[in-house]
């Protein structure tokens, strides 16, 4: 590939907390495929696949999930990587890797965790991603977790900007094994982390519009996805309205990864290397100013029409109250979670309710409906609303 001196370089890597003999190398491959492979290859990704995206334990299989959006946001990143000069294969890994941390119904089981965790520091999906993959999931024989690339763990420390005021696992993590946390990331991890923005931003409307939870006449009150609808309708008059909703998402996807390019390469003029792009005090990688305020007003929209809507915050208070649930009975019976976790039950806190959350955390929506159900017998009614 033609990498632009700003990119990240394989061969240049920081290296991995533990070191790692090169003898029986499993293939030719690069440190940053190493890395995509590990993650594409790990359980806590397989399990993305029953995690929730938008709307929890969907009975339809259309609707998106954290697996099937982790593979669109790396579709959309490896596009902007390689129109940028930079690294793919990085990209992909921080776009694969991003939301490994969720726990199960997503944001819903994150302010549960963090409330049940309030006394022990509390809880944060993006830490929690550092952790999953540094420590938790460790399928190898002389180290712990995946032992990944410096550059994919700052990438994921830091992929919403520098981190001044980091929580406790974050601070564990940065301890072992620092990361610069008080730096802008690679452009790798800042393409990753607006290729989530461009794929949440538009496959939501097509998952709340299939739903019903989106009506197109409230959409269409956004002036700049008005003119696409119109451009669309003209295109093609005949087809049927789902094709129509389905190119519509398509040709918005296009405008803001086109728009996201222009205005990227106008912000690296002038940067020679990696380390200037973390000494560049902002991010680089951006949409134009125009844009970003279109963006913000798509995002409030889907906030109040969506996220917010009625039946999504009942089914969220429904899914917080498992969570909450399955928290309180592991604290009381540590013997209630599976076998290697509760022989590994620390003796004092804050290890216990950290042990806890770790092992909530990993959960599948599906399986702590299960355990919920065989602790108390019944589950909330009404935990899918689609």
């Amino acid at each position: 590939m033609n990498r632009a001196r700003y990119a990240s370089d394989p061969a240049q890597s920081r290296g991995r907390e533990f070191a790692e003999s090169r003898a029986g190398a499993r293939g030719p491959r690069g440190e940053f495929q190493r890395d995509r492979d590990r993650v594409v290859h790990s359980i806590a990704f397989r399990r993305l696949r029953h995690k929730t995206q938008v709307f929890i334990a969907p009975d339809g299989d259309h609707y998106r999930v954290r697996l099937t959006h982790s593979i669109e946001v790396a579709q959309i990143g490896r596009v902007l990587a390689r129109a940028l000069g930079l690294d793919e294969d990085l990209t992909e890994a921080l776009c694969l890797a991003h939301d490994i941390g969720h726990p199960p119904f997503g944001h819903a089981g994150e302010k549960a965790l963090d409330v049940a965790m309030e006394a022990a520091g509390g809880f944060d999906h993006n830490a929690q991603s550092l952790r999953t993959l540094m420590r938790l999931e460790s399928p190898y024989c002389d180290h712990e977790g995946l032992n990944l690339s410096w550059e994919v763990l700052e990438g994921l420390a830091k992929h919403n900007g520098p981190l001044t005021s980091p929580g406790w696992a974050m601070q564990e993590i940065d301890a072992a094994y620092p990361l610069d946390l008080d730096t802008w990331p690679s452009l790798e991890a800042q393409v990753a982390a607006l290729a989530d923005d461009i794929a949440y931003d538009n496959h939501d409307i097509d998952d709340g519009l299939r739903a019903g939870f989106l009506i197109l006449d409230d959409l269409l009150g956004l002036d700049f996805l008005a003119d696409q609808w119109r451009a669309v309708e003209k295109r093609f008059p005949s087809a049927p309205r789902e094709a129509q909703l389905r190119e519509l998402v398509r040709t918005q996807i296009g405008l803001m990864v086109n728009d996201l390019l222009e205005r990227t390469r106008a912000n690296l003029g002038g940067i020679g290397s990696v380390e200037e792009v973390r000494r560049a005090g902002r991010a680089l990688v951006s949409f134009s100013p125009d844009f970003a305020v279109e963006e913000r007003r798509l995002k409030s929209f889907m906030y109040e029409k969506l996220y917010y809507h009625p039946e999504q915050i009942a089914t969220a208070e429904r899914a917080q109250q498992v969570i909450a649930g399955l928290f309180a009975a592991y604290a009381q019976e540590p013997a209630l979670m599976s076998d290697g976790w509760s022989a590994a039950h620390p003796a004092g806190e804050p290890g216990r309710s950290r042990h806890i959350a770790d092992f909530i955390a990993g959960m599948t929506d599906r399986f702590a409906i299960d355990q919920y159900a065989k602790i108390f017998g019944k589950v909330p009614e009404g935990l899918s609303n689609v």
